[in-house]
């Protein structure tokens, strides 16, 4: 155990910090489930919050939460294609400079 106020003090901001580390540690696994589960383009969005939130708050490593995105992100089920229709441009119109001589 602490003795020191400010040792106990720490162990306090510990048990704090561990219970929100825990908390969005278990969240981002979660939502890796559900991603896989059922793979969606907003499942595949709340992934990439909480994966990059655990980062951010160093409960994983940044090369751990590229390799999840990534691998979530080929698991992606292709949608079929739209088709694109061409959007016609205004033509551009030839203008002609006059040439004007200038007598002096």
């Amino acid at each position: 155990m602490p003795v020191t106020s400010s040792a106990k003090k720490k162990l306090r901001v510990d048990r704090r910090r561990t219970v929100f580390n825990l908390r969005l540690k278990r969240r981002y696994k979660e939502a890796i489930k559900k991603y896989f589960e059922k793979k969606t383009p907003e499942a595949l969005k709340r992934l990439y919050a909480l994966v990059d939130r655990a980062v951010k708050r160093h409960i994983i490593h940044r090369n751990k939460a590229a390799r999840l995105k990534s691998r979530a992100a080929k698991a992606l089920p292709k949608q079929a294609p739209t088709k694109k229709t061409k959007t016609s441009r205004p033509k551009k119109t030839k203008t002609s400079k006059a040439k004007t001589k200038v007598s002096n």
